[in-house]
């Protein structure tokens, strides 16, 4: 986030939204996303997720991180070089994503959305991560948010991007490992069954 924000060509999708409805009613935007990530954990209840460690840690290492990059990382005014930290914020965004949510500690309020649509609906990480990106980036313009380029990158960006690398960076649970090591083991089984069935064949001529 921090970044994108340094970059200055646009901020990610939820952050257009924030501005949007902090324009509208009048409150700053840290409270403005405060009440936002708790309207956004109110969704889960249908979609039944749980929140957990990460759920919490998500508010709490955000805020930190943003603050401690946007004091140690200076403004840029050449293009090129805001172009590198548009990129670099996208990419580190969905690894960030794809790791905290791969650990099973629970994922963040607007992650979580994701996480829970995609179970419930069946559909892949891209396009359910696109199609929420896209949704709130229009609502934000539409209620006064700033849209930039990295905006409209960042949207269309991190559900492929987090689609690709979540399996990578997800943690195997210990029953997952032992449902995958009793499929494995029955697959054994039945491929020695299916050759103690089968009819020998002669070899005398």
């Amino acid at each position: 986030m921090g970044l994108l924000v340094r970059a200055s060509l646009g901020v990610m999708p939820w952050d257009v939204l924030h501005q949007g409805l902090a324009r509208q009613i009048g409150w700053s935007l840290g409270a403005v996303t405060v009440l936002v990530g708790a309207l956004v954990l109110l969704a889960w209840v249908p979609l039944r997720q749980r929140p957990g460690l990460g759920t919490v840690s998500n508010v709490v290492a955000i805020g930190v991180a943003v603050d401690a990059t946007l004091a140690l990382l200076p403004e840029l005014h050449a293009l090129p070089g805001r172009i590198v930290l548009a990129v670099a914020g996208i990419a580190l965004n969905a690894v960030a994503t794809a790791a905290y949510i791969g650990v099973h500690l629970g994922p963040g309020p607007r992650d979580g959305l994701m996480t829970g649509l995609v179970r419930r609906t069946g559909g892949s990480v891209r396009v359910v991560r696109t199609a929420i990106e896209v949704a709130v980036v229009a609502l934000g313009w539409a209620l006064g948010g700033t849209l930039g380029l990295a905006t409209v990158a960042y949207a269309l960006a991190i559900g492929p991007l987090v689609h690709l690398l979540l399996p990578r960076l997800s943690v195997r649970l210990p029953d997952q490992t032992a449902q995958a090591t009793q499929v494995r083991a029955d697959g054994r089984a039945s491929s020695r069954s299916a050759g103690i069935g089968r009819p020998q064949t002669s070899q005398t001529p």
